[in-house]
């Protein structure tokens, strides 16, 4: 569950500084937001999905729908809402793939708590993953994990973004997907470094690595990790762009996870791609770092085209890369 968008791309020459304008040669539409974009992913990748958020009663509402169900995404569980505009992304793009982004919130910021309780009350029987984003209201984020891990089904949260609401939610045992701004604004929230056994553990993990992307360069966004682990008392996977993915677990392990070498176009849905398709390998009931290797590689295919889902790739294409690395 999550966001519904369409997404408007500028591809420029550079990204614009505070209060300048940059020009570029044409402006593309494409599906987007980060609950649709990871049901696409999911989708793709060979899951049965089935999406929760809202549309505006609108054009673009009308024409998401449409994508995600020529994606293969069950949208039945997507309110269409009178009165409320489609959730819309402005993009632009620079030539190294990176990316600016401002989301008009739109009908996803009346996703609700009742609308999640009575998909899920119809779903969890039969399913393998619940994938929840925060571009939704947080109390429609809560009732998605406190569902899910009651039910005794695998819950991944992307905190993306960080909502208050993340904290209270550690302690229902959610498998977090951060990326390193995450990480590091979750442990800002989380406070200092807890004492124990999950710490302890991760400094000697930390140290064994000797440097590089699990190494002191990434020092902050493991000890953050750790402040997670300690409370949830699951992994937590941090999508690091192009250093690749870094796994913790309980244990105290930290696994680094390269990205697959591709010509990076567009980092727009990176993440997302990642997320749906760990989603769709955990329900398919793969272990986690078999199902982080798939999704590692998923994203790292996704950059090499313009837009967030342009470049997502199937289960073929995923399988092919991953036996040449």
């Amino acid at each position: 569950m999550g966001a519904i968008n369409v997404d408007l791309v500028v591809a420029a020459g550079r990204l614009p500084g505070p209060g300048e304008t940059v020009v570029g040669a044409r402006v593309e539409r494409h599906g987007g937001g980060k609950g649709a974009n990871a049901a696409v992913a999911a989708a793709r990748a060979g899951a049965a999905v089935r999406l929760v958020g809202a549309v505006g009663a609108d054009e673009n509402g009308a024409s998401a729908l449409s994508e995600l169900r020529a994606q293969g995404v069950g949208v039945g569980d997507v309110a269409v809402l009178d009165g409320e505009a489609t959730g819309v992304a402005l993009i632009v793009v620079d030539p190294e793939g990176e990316n600016q982004i401002a989301v008009g919130a739109g009908a996803n910021a009346a996703v609700t708590a009742d609308q999640v309780g009575a998909a899920l009350q119809d779903a969890l029987p039969g399913a393998g993953c619940v994938l929840v984003s925060t571009e939704i209201p947080g109390d429609a984020v809560a009732a998605a994990v406190q569902a899910a891990t009651a039910a005794g089904v695998p819950c991944v949260l992307n905190p993306a973004p960080v909502i208050p609401e993340v904290v209270d939610l550690l302690a229902h045992g959610p498998l977090l997907t951060p990326n390193a701004t995450e990480i590091a604004e979750l442990a800002a929230m989380l406070g200092q470094q807890p004492a124990g056994m999950v710490a302890a553990a991760g400094e000697e993990a930390l140290g064994a690595t000797g440097g590089g992307a699990t190494g002191a360069g990434r020092r902050a966004e493991v000890d953050g990790a750790w402040m997670v682990v300690a409370r949830t008392g699951a992994p937590v996977v941090i999508t690091l762009g192009g250093d690749g993915v870094l796994v913790l677990t309980p244990d105290g392990q930290v696994d680094h996870v390269p990205p697959t070498p591709v010509t990076v176009r567009d980092t727009t849905g990176a993440g997302d791609t990642f997320n749906g398709v760990l989603a769709a390998r955990i329900a398919a009931g793969d272990r986690l770092d078999v199902a982080v290797r798939v999704a590692t590689t998923a994203a790292s295919l996704s950059v090499a085209q313009l837009g967030a889902r342009d470049g997502m790739p199937d289960a073929v294409t995923i399988e092919a890369a991953l036996r040449t690395t």
